[in-house]
């Protein structure tokens, strides 16, 4: 049997007002919630025994996967904050394979193109404690940085660098993991641990083989609003890959969905059930969810409009985030990288950042 877990507990506050209700992991990605894509691609490396490492609205994943075939399920919840480390030896509890056996860990809210397949055999042949895939990023200042050896052992975990000196290298940990099952097992279970602070770092430190696999395969962390955008994306357009995006296009319109003959829907855009995009609109690499109405000459670039809202007539939005329950009257023009609550309510030209008119005061 080979076996996963899936880190799904995080309340992905970065991602509000979308996760006001729904774990990260559930929101809709490229016509499906984004944990499908990981499951499918954990199915397509021959899992068939998977742990959902649960917290924040923890039952709403077993809703979700209540009818689910062709893979045993278990949940394990995570009733105080045990951290990255706490959550997977948690999640471990429930596992069954042998103490050199892998198992396999993803991050729940990343995009990755890597082989799960190749890193599992890399792993074995290495008869590595626990093997990192490494992905290099332009800027690595936002991250912990992961130097390793010509041939591949892991040296160190280094904090955030604040100078270009301390930026060692390029390589940063890209949230796919596997963990020998005694080493997992090991993992303190009565307190928040992080393995990113603890568990790794004591391992190299103890002479533990910590093996590095870096590729250079697609990777996003969708964390954010533009990169759960740009995820989603590209997904459809073909940039990225999952089982479940049968072929590359340039939007995928829900068969429900009514899209005006003289709407421009482009660059990987989803438009969800029931939603109505009007005559001359533009909704390019943005998700627009179900019963959305977007009305006629409205522009949405790199956006999200969450279901049961409306975009009013003439209004353009970039990088925007509307909440479910939202109404943006006509003619509004809102500010680059917003984010409305849900059941907000502008008004028609409330609100414009270009022209003569001023952003209105009572919108709320």
């Amino acid at each position: 049997m080979r076996e996963a877990i899936i880190l799904v507990g995080g309340k992905g506050t970065r991602l509000r007002p979308l996760t006001n209700h729904t774990p990260k992991p559930l929101l809709g990605v490229a016509g499906t919630s984004f944990i499908r894509h990981q499951v499918a691609k954990l199915m397509a490396a021959g899992v068939d025994h998977l742990v959902f490492a649960t917290s924040y609205l923890a039952t709403l994943f077993e809703d979700e996967f209540r009818d689910f075939t062709g893979l045993e399920i278990s949940y394990a919840v995570e009733e105080v904050p045990l951290g990255t480390g706490g959550a997977i030896r948690n999640a471990g509890k429930l596992l069954r394979g042998g103490p050199d056996d892998p198992v396999l860990v993803l991050n729940g809210d990343i995009l990755s193109g890597v082989d799960l397949r190749d890193v599992v055999r890399r792993h074995e042949a290495r008869g590595a404690d626990v093997t990192l895939h490494l992905t290099r990023v332009a800027d690595p200042r936002a991250f912990g940085l992961v130097p390793t050896s010509p041939d591949g052992r892991v040296l160190a975990f280094l904090e955030k660098p604040k100078t270009a000196a301390e930026c060692v290298t390029d390589q940063i940990n890209a949230g796919c993991y596997v963990f020998r099952r005694s080493v997992l097992d090991a993992i303190p279970d009565d307190r928040e641990v992080s393995v990113e602070q603890e568990t790794f770092p004591d391992l190299v430190a103890g002479g533990g083989l910590v093996h590095g696999h870096t590729t250079d395969d697609y990777w996003r962390d969708l964390g954010t609003p533009l990169a759960f955008v740009h995820g989603s994306a590209d997904l459809i357009t073909g940039t990225a890959t999952s089982p479940l995006v049968a072929a590359p296009a340039e939007a995928l319109v829900h068969p429900t969905a009514t899209v005006h003959p003289t709407a421009h829907v482009t660059g990987g855009s989803t438009v969800g059930p029931y939603a109505v995009i009007g005559a001359g609109s533009v909704v390019h690499r943005s998700i627009v969810g179900e019963r959305v109405t977007v009305q006629d000459g409205v522009g949405i670039h790199e956006s999200v409009v969450d279901h049961d809202s409306l975009v009013g007539t003439g209004s353009t939005l970039r990088e925007t985030v509307v909440g479910c329950h939202s109404h943006i009257g006509a003619h509004n023009e809102l500010p680059e990288r917003l984010r409305l609550a849900c059941g907000i309510r502008i008004p028609a030209g409330g609100v414009r950042v270009t022209g003569s008119a001023t952003a209105c005061p009572t919108a709320h």
